[in-house]
């Protein structure tokens, strides 16, 4: 459940700057962003905040050569919300140091279950596109419902950035962090999964974060897919991807180059992904991190397919407010019997319609609040 409106971050200019901005306008919720991974570290991957900060201040060099922009916003971002670069690149890289730290610990979890040890880490993501030849509207509908821990109901924001290089794009994101799901000017948007495979050894190269950033500065598919081959990435991760144009594509990725890469086409007009490798030749830890994935993933194809006519935004609101094996259905609640840090629930869910420029996003569990509709053609108009 969420009691309040997600807070909207308006941001314009060169890098430093709108990471500036970013950053005044938020400095509250990044402050707690920061304050919040500390113990997450600390629970979840065995780190203290001195350890995670040097092991995310590796990452720079890594950022500023497939990007310096990006770097560039962080320094902003630093500056605008009081918090050192270091601080702001440990909330970025979050899921490489805790990703590894859970692979690590898959690879021990028959040992860990022997002393009755094993994490309970939470669950995530729940990511649908329905093309043109199913949808009533005969639009692109690009959706997610995200799911992570219980604090960061107290740190997500809708940023709303106009570039002055590179389009304007709308994503709804924890504060710090610089993109999650979203669309841009293009026509261009990203849903995401998380995905753990063994190769996720925290690795450095370019952060998982610092991609979805990269995808939401395409122009067109081709341009985002050629983003993902653009350098080393640092983490296993699902980007699900669609265009105004009526096309989209699953790319389901490792740790490494381009041969990590595994696309995945629409069948009968859908996407439909969650948190484990749909591909073959992956040994995937997701599943014995989040063993809820294939169940959504069945449920959710399972609503798509017993639907009576087109895939309409209403459809949608009521696949992402499913809760078949409730806690952890597609529409996620957190577990009073877990820890704070291994708690999951649905922190926001996004259906964006890619021709109107339209995003509906409920504030919470999209069981209990309203989905608002915001309208982005005017935004887009000037940021295009």
């Amino acid at each position: 459940m969420s009691g309040v409106t997600y807070p909207h971050v308006r941001v314009a200019g060169g890098p430093r700057e709108r990471g500036r901005q970013y950053g005044e306008q938020a400095r509250e919720r990044v402050r707690r962003s920061v304050e919040a991974y500390g113990k997450v570290y600390e629970d979840l991957a065995g780190l203290s905040w001195g350890e995670a900060l040097t092991l995310a201040g590796e990452y720079a060099d890594a950022i500023d050569r497939f990007e310096p922009r990006y770097l560039e916003e962080m320094r902003g971002l630093a500056e605008g919300s009081g918090q050192t670069l270091e601080a702001v690149l440990a909330i970025n890289v979050r899921t490489e140091i805790m990703f590894a730290a859970k692979a690590r610990e898959a690879a021990a979890a028959p040992r860990a279950a022997q002393a009755g040890q094993r994490p309970r880490p939470p669950g995530e993501c729940t990511s649908i596109a329905a093309l043109p030849s199913v949808t009533d509207s005969g639009h692109t509908l690009l959706a997610q419902n995200w799911d992570w821990l219980p604090h960061t109901r107290d740190t997500l924001v809708v940023l709303e950035a106009e570039q002055d290089e590179g389009p304007a794009y709308v994503t709804a994101v924890e504060a710090g962090l610089l993109a999650k799901a979203g669309f841009n000017a293009r026509g261009v948007a990203v849903a995401t999964n998380a995905l753990v495979s063994d190769a996720d050894a925290g690795e450095v190269g370019v952060p998982y974060h610092v991609c979805l950033r990269a995808l939401l500065d395409a122009e067109h598919l081709p341009a985002a897919l050629a983003a993902l081959q653009r350098a080393r990435r640092s983490s296993s991760a699902n980007y699900m991807l669609a265009h105004v144009s009526g096309l989209a594509i699953d790319v389901e990725g490792v740790p490494g180059d381009c041969s990590g890469l595994r696309l995945v086409d629409p069948a009968d007009g859908l996407l439909v992904h969650t948190n484990h490798f749909t591909t073959a030749g992956v040994h995937d830890v997701g599943l014995w991190w989040m063993p809820d994935s294939p169940f959504r993933l069945q449920r959710a194809r399972t609503l798509l397919a017993e639907r009576e006519g087109p895939v309409t935004v209403s459809l949608l609101e009521t696949v992402f407010a499913d809760h078949t094996n409730h806690p952890v259905g597609i529409c996620a609640h957190a577990d009073p019997r877990d820890k704070s840090t291994e708690q999951g629930e649905t922190i926001v869910s996004l259906i964006m319609d890619l021709d109107e420029q339209v995003m509906w996003l409920a504030d919470g569990t999209p069981c209990s609040v309203p989905y608002r509709r915001l309208e982005y053609a005017g935004f887009f108009g000037v940021g295009a």
